[in-house]
């Protein structure tokens, strides 16, 4: 049997953004740096967004994923916009004026390891 072929470094981080951001449960999110991270690829926002406008990936959860602020990151009027406030709403999510709200992101490592305790982060 023929071994399965390596995947190339840019099939490799495609894959590790795509398993993060289906990773998000629904009812939360998670900004592009967030998903980043979570890939293994800190610092890759751009190339977290950069694979999601493809959007040719069918059932990705796309709509979880903001900007670090909150925001949606389409234009207000755009169709895409209406669309993920839409998907956001439907799981449950508070979508106020572009942003969400209620939800904080998710500390990062130096955040975990160096705020102190109980403080802000």
């Amino acid at each position: 049997m023929p071994a399965k072929p390596k995947e190339s470094r840019v099939q490799e981080q495609r894959r590790q953004v795509l398993e993060a951001v289906r990773a998000v449960p629904p009812g939360q999110v998670a900004g592009y740096g967030e998903i980043a991270r979570r890939a293994g690829l800190p610092g890759r926002a751009r190339l977290v967004a950069r694979i999601l406008s493809a959007g040719d990936e069918p059932g990705l959860p796309w709509h979880r994923v903001l900007r670090s602020d909150g925001r949606i990151a389409f234009p207000p009027d755009s169709p895409a916009f209406a669309e993920q406030v839409q998907r956001l709403r439907a799981e449950g999510v508070r979508v106020e004026g572009g942003r969400v709200r209620g939800q904080r992101a998710a500390p990062s490592l130096d955040e975990m390891l160096w705020s102190p305790p109980g403080g802000p982060r």
